[in-house]
């Protein structure tokens, strides 16, 4: 039952970080919990990517509550992002973040980090949405986006649990490599091409590389 705004989505994210992968998110959707793992289908939110390692292989599912792929459907964020949308907007492209990362990382035989998985994912949220946004109006950057993901966005404990510290690590991580991309993305089409550069050199560092690149460029 995957949608096609799920795909338009996902195409986005491909699109700003030249991923050429043979797999696609749609035959990898998964709707009802029964299908999952019994230690998964216990798990809170509308968003879950189960992770099967095996000795030569990896299983990936990622799960999609129904109503949320409904509710993309019927307000399509690629049509226009609006506060009526933006949290089903940001649950999907999560999920989407970390299955696109995670078969990435296993094309080239690379490990990955859930630190990083969650970093990436709110580096893409923050990408793709500003895309969103500017494909209706390229002239206005939308400066209150850092705000609204990265300081008024909270993390529910519910949803977190123990690993409520990690996320807040990775949220902070993004916020302030986010930033560091706002002087170009504010050029619009003159500064795009530099904004990707960085994001496709980000998107292909090792889990410590990338921190250490922010730790450079943007002391906390």
């Amino acid at each position: 039952m995957a949608s096609a705004a799920l795909g338009r989505l996902e195409e986005l994210l491909r699109g700003v970080y030249d991923l050429e992968l043979d797999c696609r998110v749609e035959d990898f959707v998964v709707t009802d919990r029964g299908l999952l793992p019994a230690a998964c289908r216990g798990a809170p939110g509308d968003e879950q990517l189960v992770v099967a390692a095996g000795d030569d292989e990896l299983g990936l599912a990622l799960f999609l509550d129904p109503a949320l792929l409904r509710r993309l459907q019927a307000r399509d964020p690629s049509d226009g992002l609006t506060q009526d949308n933006v949290a089903d907007c940001w649950a999907a492209l999560e999920g989407i973040s970390h299955f696109l990362c995670v078969a990435h990382h296993a094309a080239h035989d690379r490990e990955v980090s859930l630190l990083t998985l969650e970093l990436q994912a709110e580096v893409d949220k923050y990408v793709g949405s500003l895309l969103l946004l500017r494909r209706h109006d390229p002239r206005r950057f939308p400066a209150e986006l850092h705000t609204l993901l990265f300081r008024k966005a909270r993390i529910d404990p519910l949803l977190a649990g123990t690993r409520e510290p990690l996320y807040r690590r990775a949220s902070g991580y993004a916020a302030r490599f986010c930033a560091l991309l706002e002087p170009a993305l504010r050029r619009g089409r003159a500064g795009a091409h530099g904004a990707f550069a960085q994001l496709r050199r980000f998107y292909r560092m090792s889990d410590t590389a990338k921190l250490r690149h922010i730790d450079a460029l943007a002391p906390a």
